[in-house]
């Protein structure tokens, strides 16, 4: 899945930090104060001298800032030039914190971010109109909702009668229906045009049950086929609140799971037929190598667990986006004169991030080293288990799978 898209300052270290930011029992913050100033003795430079002291201190500033969230979750946040760039909240704690100063964000942590971002819009429906709320569901607080406004319709005849002698019940009744259905245009047409400049992951919609099927009648293609509705929310007061917190939980963390499966399940049905997928540090560096990856896929015990972890590995790095190999000779190869020895996860970082690839994040991914990748493309030079794996170059695979591509078939 993208990655948060950053601003970056030009020329200067980028400080990114992973950290459980779960409170202690009582509720108190320092605890997570506790985390970060140990992850400050065991900071990470990554060809970089000294870590700026005002990232340093506007994390501290940003961490010393509650969440407010209960029960355990992490946080992630990047800071760049004194200011922290990104700040969101994981619906999981971290098994390991880290910091890391780089010039360029630790993508693997962003990864994580990815993974728990969802932009959903909520529409509080009544027979006059909305009730419209952006939310970002990974967002630390303070920046959570980005709109918050009320749509009303121009119809005001809201209420069916009991017949009179005074009041012909069909139509008032009629001009009554037709209100609804007037002002739930209103409504869809407003929502529609969220869709349009902001683009929600979902549009969770909720309130008078005759209104929002008025609404989701309505709706443009784009914004039903991102419809879910959920019940228990209204516009008016008096709702159970936490209920439809809850019940908005729920969603947003199965259209995570989806999202995630998606991906998983292109990754399988790619290998089952030994196509645009593969698996295992060699073969991942390889077709980061040749700019072929769309979405680097992770085992997230990658990061903990011992015989997975990739900080243990060392990978050589140049300053281009594919220069990348597992030794030297593979960066003498590409002409790079002189090459950095770096750890693999900032490695494959950097290469992520300047091939502007995604990541997702897998519960248990059965491959080796706990990488794989889904390709943009693959052909003959794309490293197989019934293939030859690639070796060298970016630039002696292509011409060699052009030139057996261009060969005639032997004479029977």
């Amino acid at each position: 899945m993208n990655l948060p898209a950053l601003t970056l300052p030009a020329d200067v270290p980028v400080l990114t930090v992973l950290i459980d930011s779960t409170r202690s029992d009582d509720g108190r913050n320092g605890v997570v104060l506790d985390r970060w100033a140990d992850l400050q003795r065991a900071l990470v430079l990554d060809g970089v001298e000294e870590a700026p002291q005002d990232d340093i201190d506007a994390v501290t500033s940003a961490l010393d800032r509650a969440t407010w969230v209960h029960g355990p979750h992490g946080r992630i946040l990047v800071a760049a030039g004194g200011q922290v760039l990104l700040d969101s909240i994981l619906p999981e704690p971290v098994t390991t914190g880290e910091a890391v100063v780089s010039d360029r964000p630790h993508a693997l942590a962003l990864g994580y971010a990815a993974d728990a971002a969802a932009l959903y819009l909520v529409v509080e429906s009544d027979r006059a109109g909305a009730h419209l709320t952006l939310h970002e569901a990974s967002a630390a607080v303070g920046s959570k909702t980005l709109e918050d406004r009320d749509v009303d319709g121009d119809h005001d005849v809201l209420t069916k009668v009991r017949p009179s002698r005074e009041l012909p019940r069909d139509r008032v009744n009629n001009r009554a229906e037709d209100s609804w259905e007037r002002n739930a245009e209103t409504v869809a047409a407003e929502v529609d045009q969220v869709m349009a400049r902001d683009k929600p992951d979902l549009v969770l919609l909720t309130g008078d049950v005759r209104s929002t099927a008025y609404v989701e009648q309505a709706l443009g293609t784009h914004a039903r086929e991102a419809l879910v509705d959920v019940p228990g929310g209204a516009r008016a007061e008096g709702v159970n609140s936490r209920a439809f917190a809850a019940a908005v939980d729920e969603v947003i963390t199965d259209f995570r799971m989806r999202r995630r499966q998606q991906v998983l399940d292109r990754f399988q049905q790619e290998s089952g037929r030994d196509g645009a997928a593969v698996s295992g540090l060699d073969d991942v560096v390889a077709v980061l190598r040749r700019g072929q990856v769309s979405e680097l896929v992770l085992d997230a015990g990658a990061f903990s667990t011992p015989h997975l972890r990739l900080s243990e590995h060392q990978l050589w790095i140049g300053d281009g986006p594919l220069q990348l190999g597992a030794s030297q000779e593979d960066l003498s190869d590409l002409g790079v004169a002189e090459p950095r020895r770096v750890r693999a996860d900032l490695a494959l970082s950097r290469a992520v991030l300047d091939q502007s690839a995604g990541i997702t994040l897998a519960e248990e991914l059965d491959v080796p080293d706990g990488v794989a990748a889904v390709l943009r493309w693959d052909d003959a030079g794309t490293p197989a288990e019934s293939a030859y794996t690639l070796s060298g170059d970016s630039g002696r695979a292509q011409p060699a799978a052009q030139e057996a591509a261009q060969e005639e078939p032997p004479s029977l």
